[in-house]
């Protein structure tokens, strides 16, 4: 008797965290759905992965739909969904992004993985037991100034993901969070942006978040932060949320000059 592979669909797989999914899952034998927009990236992860593609633009609701439809016709059951697609903030503040830019990073952020949850979800619900994975972001569970419109889309996309979590729990279908923090990608050049300082050191490759993505579906594991020492950050933000506003507030005030 033949056995059918299982099917995964990947989204933002043309690159970076999302192609290192696809590779790590290619090697557990999974079937791929690979979606993102950079076609000439994408074939070529479908291609070395052994995958299929679609393009798609997450922050999109009707062509969500459309592709989800597409996909569903292939394959009317699917084992894993990862939410994986997201854009940068810039580094940049609410006061300073453009709104046009803030509300983009709230649709691919977040709204992206709220659609592609309900587009795919009968299908999940077929290929039942099933796994949802959002990649959120260290940021989604700390607050800082220079990046609050990217923290918030992650604030959101965590809510999210830990509420559906509860609200599928006895369907089935497993809900995962892995918040990764300082990684190299394409889209997040941390490298570049830390040169000749100690948090350059810190910089993770895609390859660790991708073998936590398959250690949370192979093994249970609810929410995970890639590397795991970035929990006590979100514990203590959690605990005293004023401590970093008075942190700022004291280094301001004997950086003033006299």
């Amino acid at each position: 008797m033949q056995v059918v592979a299982p099917v995964a669909v990947v989204t933002g797989a043309s690159s970076g965290i999302g192609a290192a999914i696809a590779r790590a899952l290619a090697t557990k034998r999974w079937r791929l759905v690979l979606l993102a927009r950079n076609e000439a990236r994408l074939r070529q992860v479908a291609n070395e992965t052994g995958g299929e593609y679609e393009l798609c633009d997450v922050s999109d609701r009707a062509q969500v739909d459309r592709v989800t439809s597409a996909v569903r016709e292939r394959h009317p059951a699917i084992r894993l969904l990862v939410n994986n697609a997201g854009i940068p903030g810039g580094g940049r503040g609410f006061l300073d992004l453009e709104p046009e830019q803030i509300e983009q990073l709230i649709r691919t952020n977040y709204l992206g993985s709220v659609w592609c949850l309900r587009a795919f979800l009968p299908a999940l619900e077929a290929g039942a037991p099933a796994h949802v994975v959002n990649i959120v972001s260290v940021a989604g569970t700390v607050a800082a100034g220079r990046s609050g419109p990217y923290s918030a889309s992650k604030h959101a996309q965590l809510a999210f993901s830990r509420s559906t979590g509860v609200e599928l729990a006895g369907s089935g279908i497993e809900v995962h969070t892995i918040n990764p923090g300082l990684i190299e990608t394409p889209g997040f050049p941390q490298r570049s942006q830390f040169r000749n300082t100690l948090l350059q050191r810190l910089v993770a490759e895609p390859d660790l978040v991708a073998e936590r993505v398959v250690r949370a579906v192979e093994r249970g594991r609810v929410e995970q932060f890639v590397p795991r020492w970035y929990r006590p950050a979100a514990i203590l933000q959690a605990a005293a949320p004023g401590l970093l506003v008075r942190a700022v507030r004291a280094r301001a005030v004997r950086s003033k000059p006299k």
